[in-house]
């Protein structure tokens, strides 16, 4: 029998025959007056008590990669769309980045803040919006019209650095290089907080000066400042990684999978978006 996590119920013992008083009721031959052994025949009585069957089952490592892979699936499939409308007709580019970008966002901040990322509908429609965004931002990113710097190779770079630095981060976890802890998880978010922060400075600063703060202008400080954040996005995998652990651990039902899932993908779009930003910046020299 598997043991709760929760340590109100943890001590909780289950008694001989039944949970708490339950099982000491008398049983068939126990009936003092009833003095062939037998069980009267009441309605409800006849059979044992049998307890309830749980309803679902607690989540595996098997859950997460499933879960993980349908909604990267579903990202890819309509980035791919993405793309190939965008390519088609270059109006649809803006309309797709808006969609996309503000629907995904909204979705984001209602799943995290209404706390529904186990919804499996919530999670996949935010995969389908941030696949609209990936592929008009990757056309944009690689066509000479737009003030791309041409060749769509970068896309296919950016996707093999991303999954290069997911699996190398998995394998740092696995190994215990980098231990997850209470101080380096604080550290993770200030720094996160901190680029969003500088993000959105960036962006105010640009309305008044041609490249605001230059961390998006393509100079050294914006190849720095990409580098900087492609290492917090890396290092963010490490928590992704150990708050699949700890659900595992405390034996989550199975649709908490489905939340694993959004935090990585929120995670490696991110970290794909500023891999095609550093790689544009050595194409333009």
């Amino acid at each position: 029998m598997r043991s709760t996590s929760n340590p109100v119920f943890r001590n909780l013992q289950p008694q001989q025959g039944g949970y708490a008083g339950f099982g000491s009721a008398p049983g068939a031959g126990q009936f003092p007056n009833n003095p062939y052994g037998q069980q009267p025949q009441y309605p409800g009585y006849q059979q044992p008590y049998q307890p309830a069957v749980p309803t679902t089952r607690p989540m595996t490592i098997d859950d997460v990669v499933q879960k993980t892979g349908i909604t990267l699936g579903v990202v890819t499939l309509t980035a791919i769309l993405s793309y190939a409308l965008t390519s088609a007709n270059h109006g649809l580019a803006g309309l797709f980045l808006a969609v996309g970008g503000l629907g995904g966002f909204a979705l984001a901040m209602i799943m995290t803040f209404g706390r529904k990322q186990d919804n499996p509908a919530l999670v996949l429609s935010y995969a389908a919006l941030e696949g609209l965004l990936l592929g008009s931002f990757s056309f944009l990113f690689t066509n000479v019209q737009f003030g791309g710097v041409g060749g769509s190779g970068l896309i296919a770079q950016a996707v093999l650095g991303t999954f290069g630095v997911f699996f190398g981060m998995l394998v740092v976890y696995k190994t215990g290089a980098i231990r997850v802890t209470p101080r380096f998880t604080r550290m993770i978010v200030g720094a996160m907080i901190g680029i969003l922060v500088l993000m959105l400075g960036n962006l105010v600063a640009s309305f008044f000066t041609a490249d605001g703060f230059g961390l998006r202008s393509g100079g050294t400080l914006s190849i720095v400042f990409s580098l900087v954040v492609i290492g917090v996005a890396a290092f963010s995998f490490l928590l992704d990684f150990d708050a699949a652990d700890q659900l595992i651990r405390a034996q989550a039902p199975e649709k908490a999978a489905w939340g694993v899932a959004f935090g990585l993908t929120v995670t490696l779009i991110w970290l794909y978006l500023e891999i095609l930003r550093l790689l544009s910046y050595f194409q333009d020299r």
